[in-house]
């Protein structure tokens, strides 16, 4: 017990500053010596990352072509992907840092990263569920698809919450028809139908002008709008639809983007679910109805959009850019990787360390401390 707990007066304080330096030099060594690992599909996330690029540059051009100014306390990025904070398709409260955050291409590459752990391979059908909320990364969405060639089957929610694709004048799904008319190539699909969204997905408490100017542009882009009865009944229009386009194939995946109530559920049902991938049904968990709720259900991993910041944080991303960040950075491209035998060295280098000069007193001899009697080396507490 007293090698536990007491040590010899001999020890000097020499040996002991000897050890933390030799400590500090091997965690130095590992840190610096790591080396930077290439992640899974790096080339198709990169591709992704660019896709998305390219598309938010053109409605940028688009919206500057229209007479548009950004305001550079909303964006700061000027990216033109950030709306106002109130129009006449305004649903809800808007957190401004998430939209701002969420312009990044390389959201493109966590979503690649997220649906292939879900398992979906070039050629599979995943059904998408866009909000005008964050058209940003609706285009990342459809940059991740493109760069696997997945076949998506896309409904989309016009309206949006404050700062996001909220122009009465050029909602999502114009934008979305901007980024098809510029690069087919790129942005090869489309919204198959899409839903006015705010409270039951008809836009109830918005203004009589505010559901035309929403109707109008399904008109203009011509896209079959859904009309509900109810909550229940648009989403039982939203599995039908995803399931008449699927035909005999099955949906790999769904992914949603942002917090709206059809597509997530009430204020209960969105805490149901994690922020990023959810790859099947929590055990003991009543789900309140929603599309994720129905696919997670069927067994169809779910990719949840939301809680942007801390999303990003996971992914290395940056929070609030001031400007649109470049492809393939974030830990979603690269992670480190420590150097295991180096680790390894360091920790047997210190621990022989310790026992070489202080259980031999060879650091007593290394620094020529004057030998004491064995009487003189009685032990004393450690305090």
């Amino acid at each position: 017990m007293k090698k536990l707990y007491w040590r010899p007066r001999g020890i000097s304080r020499s040996v002991l500053v000897l050890i933390a330096i030799i400590s500090l030099l091997g965690l130095a060594a590992v840190e610096l010596l790591g080396t930077r690992k290439k992640q899974p599909y790096f080339v198709e996330k990169f591709q992704a990352a660019q896709i998305a690029l390219e598309g938010m540059e053109m409605i940028k051009a688009d919206r500057q072509a229209r007479g548009a100014s950004f305001d550079p306390d909303l964006d700061p990025a000027q990216s033109g992907l950030i709306g106002e904070a109130m129009s006449s398709i305004t649903t809800v409260t808007g957190k401004l840092a998430a939209k701002q955050t969420s312009i990044n291409p390389n959201f493109a590459a966590v979503i690649l990263d997220m649906l292939t752990q879900a398992g979906v391979k070039s050629g599979d059908t995943v059904a998408i569920g866009f909000s005008g909320s964050f058209p940003a990364l609706n285009i990342c969405v459809h940059a991740a698809v493109r760069a696997i060639e997945v076949k998506p089957i896309i409904i989309s929610s016009i309206s949006a919450s404050q700062f996001g694709a909220n122009d009465p004048y050029f909602p999502w799904i114009d934008m979305e028809r901007v980024l098809n008319e510029h690069n087919k190539d790129a942005f090869p699909y489309r919204t198959i139908a899409a839903s006015l969204g705010g409270v039951d997905d008809r836009a109830l408490g918005m203004s009589k002008e505010g559901r035309q100017m929403l109707i109008t542009a399904t008109e203009r882009n011509q896209i079959p709008l859904i009309r509900p009865k109810d909550f229940k009944d648009s989403i039982d229009q939203h599995m039908a639809t995803y399931a008449q386009r699927a035909r005999t194939k099955p949906i790999k995946a769904y992914i949603n983007v942002g917090g709206g109530t059809i597509s997530v559920g009430t204020a209960v049902g969105k805490r149901m679910f994690e922020s990023g991938l959810n790859l099947r049904k929590q055990p003991g968990v009543q789900y309140v109805d929603s599309v994720m709720a129905r696919f997670i259900e069927q067994g169809v991993p779910v990719i949840h959009l939301s809680r942007i910041e801390q999303m990003a944080l996971r992914y290395g991303l940056p929070l609030q850019p001031t400007s649109i960040p470049t492809p393939g950075s974030g830990s979603v491209f690269y992670r480190k990787e420590y150097n295991f035998w180096l680790a390894v060295s360091m920790l047997l280098t210190i621990l022989v360390s310790l026992y070489a000069f202080v259980r031999t007193g060879a650091g007593s001899r290394l620094f020529q401390i004057n030998a004491r009697s064995k009487s003189d080396m009685v032990h004393e507490p450690m305090v």
